[in-house]
């Protein structure tokens, strides 16, 4: 309960940020939502229109597709938490510039501290720069998990839109959901063995 009341204090805190002129020209910033003891979580690039509208993530035909991956594997949205780099919509839904991810960047190392999930997938290149080197390319590491010196495991993905766009993308995107259990079951039992066996930091590049 602890962990929820700080969650729902940050995202008042979100909804009410100035930081960046994103403040101004959004309807609704989109903190993010789910359990505050997810153990996966994914993170997209930036609210679209339907989110600004609603003030929540992924519920336009890119959410619809992230709840059938989901589904796929067994998993709804209510069990995993969902967020974006940038917590409000950018004009005519154009990519996120640099200084509103930096702006927003304190709000997401925030929300990935106190849900301490054991898997991030990250949707998009924009979310990928995040945690992946910036010589990283989605179509080379889409799927390849990299784990954190924190002990938890990053996947980068494509993000639902462009595989919606792209239908060799969504053949992809779901050959990337299949490996998701196992991975977390990976995960579930290294952070218990961790004390006696810390991870070791793997790379891919």
């Amino acid at each position: 309960m602890h962990t929820l009341r700080e969650l729902e204090q940050l995202a008042a805190q979100i909804r009410t940020c100035r930081k960046c002129p994103l403040g101004r020209s959004r309807t609704h910033a989109v903190p993010g939502e789910g359990p505050a003891n997810a153990e996966m979580m994914f993170i997209g690039e930036a609210p679209g229109y339907y989110e600004d509208q609603q003030g929540r993530p992924f519920v336009g035909a890119s959410g619809r597709l992230l709840e059938r991956l989901l589904a796929i594997i067994g998993l709804a949205r209510e069990d995993v938490y969902i967020t974006n780099v940038v917590k409000c919509r950018p004009p005519g839904n154009r990519d996120p510039l640099p200084a509103e991810i930096e702006a927003c960047r304190p709000w997401l190392h925030q929300q990935i501290a106190l849900i301490d999930p054991l898997v991030i997938v990250t949707l998009g290149r924009f979310s990928m720069a995040q945690f992946l080197p910036a010589h990283a390319r989605i179509t080379r590491v889409h799927g390849k998990p990299v784990v954190q010196q924190d002990g938890r495991v990053v996947v980068p993905m494509f993000h639902p839109a462009a595989a919606l766009r792209n239908p060799n993308w969504m053949q992809s995107m779901e050959s990337d959901f299949a490996q998701l259990p196992q991975l977390l079951e990976e995960m579930r039992h290294q952070r218990q063995n961790q004390n006696d066996d810390p991870p070791q930091q793997l790379s891919l590049f």
